[in-house]
This record gives C-alpha cells, structure tokens and sequence, in this order.
C-alpha cells in the first residue's frame, strides 16, 4: 500500500510538470485553459439499458458513482450504439465504421458457427484503429476487460489486442493476451463453478491467465487501469484507456449471497455491484488535479439490456433488436478541465450521436489527424461532447439486424432500420413490413405510419436498401425458434 501511494505522488508530480511543460510549449494561454493532449478513458458497460441508471430512470437500481459523473458531466438521451448485439457494436466503436465493412455482424463465436453466419473470425488488424492512431501519436494505450473482437473458444489464431494498436491489455475469455478468467462463486458454502468458456480459453495459451471470482471482476479490470494510469503518468505521456467490464452481462453473481433471488434481482445487484467497483476508479481520476483536470472520461453501454434483466426505459425492444430499446443506450462524458461550468450537469437532448462518431471525436479533441487512407463512416462530434454546441444530426444512420437474432417467428425482428432526422423505418431486407415512426412525438415506436405516409416510407427505404446493398452480405437465418442469448 506504501508503494501505491508513493506512485500516485509521483504520477500527480509528473502529470503536474507535463501539463506546464505543455502548456509553455504552445505559448503564452489563460490559466483556465486546458492541455491540448486530454487523456481518455472510456467506459464501456456490457449489456446495461437506457433505463438502469438512476441518472436515466427513476426506480434504477442505485448507481450514485456513475450518476455523479452525469451530475459533474453531460448526460446525453439520443445516443445510439451501431448494432443491437456486442461484438460489432465495439468494431464500430473502435474503428469508426459500419461494423458490417469488417464482416462483424453478430457476436464472435466459435469458428464454425461464425463461418456458418458468413463472419470474419476476427476483427482484421487492417481496419482502422482508433487505439493504433493515438498510440501512432504519442499516446499510451491500453484496454481493459472485455473485447469480443477475436480470440476465444476455439479460434486460438486471433491477433492479439496488442496487435490494434494497444500498449497492455488484460481481458476475459473472448480475447486473447493476459487474461481474467472467472469462476461462479454463489457465496452459499458450494463449491465454486468454473465457466466452460473460460476454461476453453485456458487451453488456448497466448499469455498469463488468472482465475478470478466472477462477482469482484470489474474491480481487478479497474486497478490494472490503475497501474497502467500511473505508468503514463510516469512516463509523461497523454493515454487512452477501454475500461470495458464484462459486467454487468449475464450470468449474474453479485459479491453477497443472492440464492434464490429472481433474475431480474440478481441482475439488479450486479449493476450496483459494478458501480460500486468502479468508485475507486473514479474517484483516483476525481482527487488527483493532473488527472481530472485534463482527462475525458465516457460511459456508454455496448448495446440494449438481456431480455427479463434490465430495462430499456421508455424504449420498445432489447438486446438484439433494432428498436429503440437494443440501440439507444445511456451516454455520458465527464470532463471537468474541458466542459464549461454552466454545462455541468446539463442534458443533451437534441443531438443525435452514434458510435462510430467515438474515433474521430476524440482525434480531434486531440488534435490527431488520421492516416490519409483512414476513411470515417460517423463524424466528429467533438464540440457537441464537451457541451460547446448542440447541432441537429443532418446524416443518416443505417442498421442491419444480427444475422442469428430473426426473432420469433410470429413477429419476426425488422431486417435493417434507420434514422433520419426525427423519422425511424425499419423493415425486412426487401423492403417489405415497412415500420415509420415519428421519434419526437412516439420514443415507444408505438404508431406505425407506414400506411399514412407512404412516401416518405418509398424514400426512406430506397436510402436503406441502398446502404444495406453497399455493404458486404451476411447470411440471415430464420430458424423456428429464436436462438439463446449471446453466452
């Protein structure tokens, strides 16, 4: 504990001497006005919906950490994550791009069942990289919890996380690298359950693994963070940090006994678990000025809540799906060195942001410019995160359903969908069943228009088909019975 607290002095000196030594390199600048190289930390929640956070929703469980990032930040309502399922809602997330350019259209699974949905195996160390970028830039870079975007089961070939551009990495199961692998411990007296799928990994080699209890994993993620924070610090250098858990994912097992509880109260006890984890994370980044002072941290969701666990809010849909309730997701920025006094604790609810806009945002924050052949699906939204502007999206946003998520067969799951402006259509992949809501009047997707505005339905769907035929295919499969959740 001695040593640890030593670093941290250290690394507030050092961050301390950086920023004056930055601050003279660019000249002569008021006292108020930040380092031009923020440090970035990102924090990705693992299937939490837009409702479970008592910033967003009254009766959430209780998240009072992370709603002070909302109080001291800027709450968005209008963010959208680019698929309804994990693995290419990260591939959007880290490489700025429709995921379904990398093949990535549902979660990565073993190498069998990926090639049957006409998937890559893995993300290709090829596409753009937010991580290599800054990393290319100066920047220290790490990821921290779950990745999903190559390594695991039986795929043991994967690139390492190191290879897109990251210094470390330390994650579970589903990547490949040093690793927490975790084991289910109900807190009863039985003995402890090892996850088959953590044991395959084992088998697979490529770095140090360590089993882990299941119920106190966000925190181990969150002091490796830690350590490769101070290291940064240490060395001078501005970081970018994925603090990505795989909480609060199922299966749930919170820290105290829950035998017998429903799933949905199991569930609700992981939220306030993590949240929990994650304050001393928060509050290291809140206490040391070098840090809060110049560090921008994001807190989203990969996509909607597990059907019976969390909750959408307001929204129709869930996991998997492409109404409201699987894509629009919890959004927030804390940034107390960058955002303006009078926008602290404001909401944003005009803008419309989505996940690809993440990589170019924050290169421009950094003022970062990409590689020549680096070419952006989403936009910087760079002013709008830090509360400086709050403009009406004018571009559209496209979605293709995973290809293994038909939904039932009664009343199977749209296809594809888009927004434009105010206006949502979904529909099958050749345009029939078409759906058109009117988002600012109907955020439950409640009225179907379709008929009532056939027009706007033909203009709206030519845009979408035109996309989706841009796009590489996947193979839709439409078995009887909707598949299992994603394990």
């Amino acid at each position: 504990m001695a040593e640890r607290a030593t670093n941290r002095w250290s690394s507030i000196l050092v961050g301390a001497v950086t920023a004056l030594s930055l601050t003279s390199s660019i000249g002569a600048q008021p006292a108020s006005t930040p380092p031009r190289r923020p440090n970035f930390v990102f924090i990705l929640v693992d299937d939490m919906g837009y409702g479970d956070l008592g910033c967003y929703a009254k009766g959430a469980p209780a998240t009072s950490r992370i709603d002070q990032l909302a109080r001291e930040g800027i709450r968005f309502t209008q963010f959208y994550v680019n698929a309804p399922i994990c693995s290419p809602s990260r591939c959007g997330l880290i490489t700025g791009q429709y995921p379904q350019r990398w093949g990535i259209t549902s979660y990565l699974d073993n190498r069998a069942a990926n090639e049957r949905r006409g998937m890559a195996q893995w993300l290709d160390p090829n596409a753009p990289s937010l991580p290599r970028i800054l990393h290319d830039a100066g920047y220290a870079t790490g990821h921290f919890g779950k990745w999903h975007l190559g390594g695991g089961r039986d795929v043991g070939e994967a690139p390492l996380i190191t290879d897109y551009g990251y210094d470390r990495s330390l994650t579970q199961f589903e990547g490949l690298g040093d690793r927490l692998l975790v084991y289910m411990d109900k807190h009863d007296g039985s003995p402890p359950v090892k996850n088959g799928l953590a044991l395959a990994s084992e088998k697979l080699g490529r770095g140090k693994t360590q089993w882990v209890d299941r119920s106190f994993v966000t925190a181990r993620f969150a002091d490796a963070a830690l350590d490769f924070i101070d290291d940064a610090q240490q060395q001078g250098k501005p970081f970018f940090v994925n603090l990505w858990p795989d909480d609060v994912h199922s299966p749930f097992f919170p820290p105290e006994a829950q035998k017998d509880q429903a799933k949905a109260a199991m569930y609700r006890a992981v939220v306030e678990a993590m949240d929990k984890q994650l304050g001393k994370f928060l509050d290291h980044l809140k206490d040391t000025p070098a840090l809060r002072d110049n560090t921008i941290v994001i807190l989203a969701s990969d996509n909607g809540p597990e059907p019976g666990a969390g909750s959408a809010g307001p929204f129709r849909g869930t996991k998997t799906n492409l109404y409201e309730g699987g894509i629009r997701e919890p959004f927030i920025i804390w940034a107390p060195g960058f955002i303006a006094p009078e926008n602290a604790g404001t909401t944003n609810e005009r803008s419309v942001v989505v996940g690809m806009d993440i990589a170019p945002s924050l290169l421009e924050l950094a003022n970062v410019k990409p590689p020549e052949e680096c070419r952006f699906d989403g936009k910087s939204m760079a002013a709008t995160l830090l509360g400086k502007e709050q403009p009406a999206r004018t571009t559209p946003i496209f979605w293709r359903r995973p290809p293994d998520r038909p939904g039932p067969r009664r009343e199977p799951f749209p296809d594809l969908a888009m927004r434009q402006d105010d206006w949502k259509l979904l529909c099958m992949a050749d345009g029939s069943a078409p759906q058109l809501y009117d988002l600012s009047t109907d955020i439950g997707e409640k009225k179907n228009l379709a008929e009532a505005m056939p027009d706007r339905v033909r203009t709206l769907s030519a845009a979408l088909r035109a996309w989706n035929a841009s796009m590489p295919a996947d193979k839709p499969q439409r078995p009887a019975t909707q598949p299992a959740g994603e394990p």
